[in-house]
């Protein structure tokens, strides 16, 4: 696979896959920066490949971000290289992160026995000290799969790891509640250990070394790969330190009286009097005759990647994990009853006693997942067979590596119910109707809602099939409320039964103003033909709020009816039924369940980079922040099978992402499942980067989507959060794939006719076919591009072309304009009289000063103060092999690369809805500047096509358990076939 180097603005930007390895958060974050040169480190990988095992890297904790170092990219056995086990009678160390994340090994089966990990991360580690240490502080959600670049500081606050001591050292043993021994202990026979108290031993028979070989294999076979001479321990001093001397296993220990047996759940140890829970998996005994235990982790919610933003969850509530590690045996403190429990939406933990914890959920650091426990009745853990973890990283893989085709593509006979908020355009439901059809999945957009009159009325041209409301998310979920209501009141819970009303007298469909009548009619009365709308709020801005009908007048007009506060028709009881009735049948609102999915993007300005007033202390007590928690109370409300966010990557960047970890809780605390991953848009064919956070939620019985894989390279602009980077959807370094060439503004739009700055036409036509196959894909009609009609019916000469004009300039920003040269790099920086420094900061020539006809000076005063001077983007072109870095709300030259490569002018309209992946039948409405912002709001509709066809697959049972999927070859270009739909629903 071949990458380019191509040059932004006088420097260079990487062609390249989207690979963990390529992410640099030392690199500027803010959406419009140009690019420098990208470096591209090499990521311990920690895989096995080929006869090789690199295990992982050294360990530092950082303020609870996990870091590796690379001083140590491949420590295994000192000497030798591991070879894959060949023995019928031992486990092949299959794991793709051999030691790290592995599934258990307790009463593994000889067909099945995959490698448990390695003391990584862990709450409690080995003898070295790490059971002392917090687990919120060594386990965050992207902690054991951090670039190797980012290494680990110790900072000032940096917690002390308390000292566990081994048995021949002092040990300190907790007595009653709080007190605490110290007591020396010396390496003796269990019976001598057993008379002091405290002392922690094993009980029985060691277990035979057939069956012990069968089970734990991979510790023995570890031992075998040791030369004389050589340490016992791998990786000795680090936090991953792995200790393989074993001698023998046991089935049962003896904890300060306390008989364990493995599958046991148990207190460990933890800083202070904090204890962790887990699962006893494996008692063993070493060759300096020390005696550790393997535990399998449950994570308590603040453990997680929510962090406080757990707060409000049930202190009983765990959840399951894979990760295990080792232990000395003096470290566990008490047995504890577990309760797996069956997943449910709504449920109230107050069958679980105040001493016991339940389970019902799974966490995975990777791309920061909960997923449902699967289990068909309550069952204790400590009893129940785990022996094979949950699949939520089945083979500890995180990607399905084979593409999910779907043969002949027959349409799924069930249709989705799709209700978009903060819809917009409709961006983000467009494509995910689109990409979920490809699965074979009738996605519909049933219900839209923005707050923007334009947006609403551009949707709705485009989509006349979907309920649009112009409405506050707010007032929304009001109406929502009162709807509901309403259905019980005058339904009975039967549609189809009336409700016995008087409504045969004329009196009671006549109203006076707002006021009813109560007698004869009278001059001045108006009498009600029929109710037509219904909405909560103050449409008619008479600053009284509250839920409204729209009337219909008898002898009057449509556009004479008025909207009406139900108070004043409280004797229209039958004209309220009627309408309610008609409305419940047409599903004009959703009820609870009538929602099969909810998508959305919650304005989030008080943390936008481009907001220098944000609320650095309470963001989600900042109102323009608010719309995260509404989101989330409409979800609550309708009780979706599934639900997807998405925002800007400084919810992940802002405030240590408390929005973006609030989100997570919301979900996990109404007990949907939740994944959370970054994603580029130029890894899905667009000629922009565009970084995103998208949040999956699933029903708890329902297929959790997976995240698809990047069909693309991209030119790298920026880069994610740092702590959040391994959340960027992207192959793993040196992992198989085969990605097409970055898209780059050539293949957009070199196909469109040129037009002027001063262009106003609102349509026009093609003056030559599609160059490219973006231009072929992106030219298709409506009914192309759905697949009710085949591909290529329409010839090019005679389809319409709109909204290809551009924002009209200033008088004096055009004639700048005109004197940037038409070339790659071009900028300001051009213009006579600019001196550039050796700080590279831009200085005026007084003795080269140009004029414009107005009189003002060509060089603005504002680009010797905009980035200190530094920046390269005021009055910047874009060249045809590039990519745009973020397309925005408005095409802003004085702060943006925004200039046409060859025409002076901003780029217009249409070439902005191409670069959000805007098929050109799509049309915008509102003003110029208005169309500009409804486009750079928009969820780029290439990305959530590909999110379509992955909660297709979801909802069909089709997709895998790993975070990531594969999309099908020439996804990105995909149209569905007429003869792929044939089939009637």
């Amino acid at each position: 696979m071949s990458s380019t180097t191509v040059e932004v603005n006088g420097t260079e930007s990487d062609t390249l896959p989207l690979t963990l390895h390529a992410l640099r958060s030392d690199f500027p974050d803010n959406d419009g920066e140009s690019p420098a040169t990208v470096p591209v480190p090499v990521l311990n990988s920690s895989l096995v490949n080929g006869e090789s095992v690199q295990t992982p890297a050294s360990f530092t904790t950082d303020e609870s971000i996990v870091t590796t170092k690379c001083s140590s990219p491949k420590i295994s056995v000192p000497g030798e290289v591991l070879e894959r086990s060949t023995s019928p009678n031992s486990p092949r160390l299959s794991s793709p992160t051999a030691l790290i994340d592995a599934t258990s090994d307790y009463q593994q089966s000889p067909e099945n026995k995959p490698l448990p990990s390695s003391p990584i991360s862990s709450p409690v580690t080995s003898e070295r000290g790490n059971a002392g240490r917090s687990k919120s502080e060594r386990l965050t959600q992207n902690g054991i799969r951090r670039s190797p670049r980012l290494r680990g500081e110790t900072t000032a606050d940096r917690r002390k790891l308390k000292r566990i001591m081994s048995c021949e050292e002092e040990v300190t043993v907790q007595q009653g509640n709080d007190s605490c021994k110290k007591i020396k202990l010396t390496a003796s026979s269990n019976k001598k250990q057993s008379k002091q108290k405290g002392v922690s031993f094993f009980v029985g028979e060691p277990v035979t070394e057939h069956e012990a070989q069968e089970r734990w294999g991979w510790r023995y076979e570890l031992k075998g790969k040791i030369r004389k001479g050589r340490s016992w321990v791998l990786n000795a001093g680090g936090e991953d330190e792995v200790h393989v001397n074993v001698v023998c296993h046991y089935l049962q220990a003896d904890v300060n009286g306390c008989i364990f047996n493995l599958g046991d759940c148990a207190h460990i140890k933890g800083e202070g009097k904090q204890q962790h829970v887990g699962r006893i998996v494996e008692f063993f005994k070493t060759s300096d005759d020390k005696s550790y235990f393997r535990v399998q982790w449950f994570f308590r919610a603040e453990d997680t990647v929510m962090k406080t933003a757990a707060a409000l969850h049930d202190k009983n509530r765990l959840f399951f994990s894979t990760l295990m590690n080792d232990n000395l045996l003096e470290c566990i403190v008490s047995k504890v009853k577990v309760i797996e429990k069956a997943p449910m939406l709504g449920f109230q933990s107050t069958s679980i006693q105040p001493s016991e914890y339940y389970c019902d959920m799974e966490y995975s650091v990777k791309y920061s997942t909960f997923r449902s426990l699967v289990t068909a009745t309550d069952s204790l853990v400590a009893r129940c067979d785990l022996t094979t973890p949950s699949s939520l990283d089945t083979n500890n893989m995180t990607i399905a590596t084979a593409p999910l085709e779907i043969s002949g593509c027959q349409l799924y006979k069930t249709e989705l119910a799709l209700l978009d908020l903060y819809a917009g355009c409709g961006g983000m439901s467009t494509g995910l109707c689109l990409g979920a059809k490809l699965s074979g999945v009738k996605l519909v957009t049933r219900w839209a809602i923005d707050y923007h009159k334009s947006a609403c009325d551009s949707l709705k041209l485009n989509h006349p099939e979907t309920e649009v409301r112009h409405i506050t998310a707010e007032d929304f979920l009001a109406l929502l409320k009162e709807w509901e209501k309403l259905c019980k009141t005058y339904l009975l819970d039967d549609p189809d039964k009336i409700i016995e009303t008087s409504c045969d007298g004329e009196n009671e469909s006549r109203i006076n103003g707002s006021s009813l009548l109560e007698t004869d009619v009278a001059p001045g009365e108006y009498e009600v033909s029929s109710l037509v709308d219904i909405c909560y709020g103050d449409p008619s801005r008479t600053g009284q709020h509250g839920l409204k009908f729209k009337v219909r007048w008898k002898g009057y007009d449509p556009s004479d009816d008025t909207w009406e506060p139900i108070e004043a028709l409280s004797d229209c009881q039958g004209h309220i039924q009627d309408f309610v009735r008609s409305g419940y049948k047409s599903k004009i609102l959703p009820c609870p369940g009538d929602a099969d999915v909810i998508c959305g993007g919650p304005p989030c300005q008080g943390i936008s980079g481009y907001n220098r007033f944000r609320n650095t202390d309470d963001p989600l007590n900042d109102e323009r922040n608010q719309q995260i928690i509404v989101f989330f109370d409409i979800v609550k409300f309708l009780n979706p099978k599934y639900v997807l966010m998405e925002n800007v990557a400084d919810i992940l960047r802002f405030d240590k992402a408390s929005l973006g970890r609030y989100a997570l809780s919301r979900l996990v605390h109404m007990n949907y499942q939740a994944r959370l991953g970054i994603m580029a848009a130029g890894s899905y064919g667009l000629p922009q980067f565009r970084l995103r956070v998208f949040l999956w939620g699933a029903h708890p019985n329902e297929k959790l989507p997976q995240f698809p894989l990047p069909t693309h390279e991209v030119i790298v602009r920026y880069f994610p959060p740092a702590e959040f980077e391994q959340n960027t959807v992207a192959y793993d370094e040196g992992q198989p794939r085969k990605l097409q060439e970055a898209i780059v503004l050539r293949d957009a739009i070199s196909d469109l006719p040129a037009v002027t700055s001063h262009e106003t036409r609102e349509e026009m036509t093609y003056d030559m076919p599609p160059e490219t196959e973006f231009q072929k894909y992106i030219r298709l009609t409506k009914d192309e591009l759905t697949g009710s009609v085949p591909k290529g019916v329409t010839d090019w000469k005679s389809s319409v072309l709109t909204d290809h004009r551009p924002y009209k300039l200033s008088e004096d920003d055009f004639h700048r304009l005109c004197h940037v040269p038409r070339k790659k790099g071009a900028n300001f920086r051009d213009f006579p009289g600019i001196i550039v420094r050796a700080d590279n900061t831009v200085h005026r020539d007084p003795a080269k000063e140009v004029l414009l006809p107005s009189g003002r000076p060509l060089i603005p005063d504002y680009v010797f103060t905009f980035e200190k001077g530094k920046s390269k983007r005021p009055f910047a072109r874009v060249w045809w092999d590039e990519n745009v870095p973020t397309v925005v709300t408005f095409p802003n030259l004085h702060s943006q690369a925004a200039v046409h490569p060859e025409q002076d002018r901003v780029l217009t309209l249409r070439e902005y809805a191409r670069l959000q992946g805007f098929p050109d039948h799509y049309r915008f409405c509102g003003n110029v500047k208005e169309r500009y912002c409804q486009v750079g709001n928009a969820v780029a509709v290439s990305v959530s096509k590909t999110l379509g066809y992955a909660l297709g697959m979801a909802f069909r049972k089709l997709s895998g358990d790993e975070a990531l999927m594969t999309l099908p070859s020439d996804f990105a270009f995909r149209a569905p076939s007429l003869d792929d739909f044939s089939t009637p629903l």
